[in-house]
């Protein structure tokens, strides 16, 4: 069997195991929907609606990518499935890859029916270029939030994983102004935002439809790329610990 077989096998068979579990599906692409539909077309309109379907774009994504690696590979691991894997001759990038697309293809939906409903709803209008670009950023910022899924299910159990993800997943997009534009809060929690990747991520979105704080693309961009580093260094500490701890 070709290598690629075995990645694209792994990624479809990922994709088709969360797709049947409908209490990860509903509410991975019923929250952000809802929530927009409220906050950013019942109870606003115009460019307030544009802001919004960035900063809630962030929050949609975030959550297929915390949780499907989180959630997932603790059970894995619960259960000795991720022992098995790492046994067999299927290599582990193809694991963790097949987490990542499945992840994509969530966070692909989920922006679809922001963008529909934006359009249809709320009048949003755009670039096609700025769509397409604001898509790419969107897309492209599951990385960090892959990451600190994937940690989370190497350290903690199946029955923690779901709990803690809450723990960080609400706050964080509270603390980052993805619910409540973040120039509402006061100074103090605006510098404090920094410390998250959501908030860089949604900056960069932000930037694309020119509705930004006005801080340098490259800024933003720096600190989201080296939190992704950082985050990939943790996460192969945390790999390397869980098999010499198994060993």
């Amino acid at each position: 069997m070709s290598t690629v077989h075995i990645y694209r096998n792994e990624a479809w068979y990922d994709l088709v195991s969360v797709w049947r579990t409908p209490g990860f599906v509903l509410p991975a692409l019923a929250f952000p929907t809802v929530f927009y539909l409220f906050f950013g077309v019942l109870f606003n309109s115009g460019a307030a609606s544009a802001y919004m379907l960035v900063t809630y774009g962030c929050f949609g994504i975030m959550g297929p990518a915390m949780f499907n690696f989180a959630i997932n590979i603790a059970s894995d691991r619960g259960h000795g499935w991720l022992t098995l894997k790492r046994l067999s001759p299927m290599p582990v990038a193809a694991y963790l890859l097949a987490k990542f697309c499945t992840a994509l293809v969530f966070s692909l939906i989920i922006i679809l029916l922001l963008f529909s409903i934006a359009v249809l709803f709320a009048g949003v209008q755009l670039q096609a270029t700025q769509w397409l670009l604001l898509a790419l950023v969107l897309l492209l910022g599951t990385v960090p939030f892959a990451l600190i899924g994937l940690i989370l299910g190497l350290t903690l159990s199946d029955k923690a994983a779901p709990g803690v993800v809450n723990l960080i997943y609400l706050p964080m997009a509270l603390l980052s102004g993805l619910w409540l534009p973040i120039h509402l809060f006061p100074q103090v929690m605006q510098y404090a935002s920094w410390i998250w990747p959501s908030y860089h991520l949604s900056q960069l979105g932000l930037k694309v439809i020119g509705m930004d704080q006005g801080y340098a693309l490259w800024l933003n961009l720096l600190i989201l790329l080296g939190t992704s580093l950082l985050l990939a260094i943790l996460a192969v500490w945390s790999f390397k610990r869980m098999t010499t701890a198994k060993s």
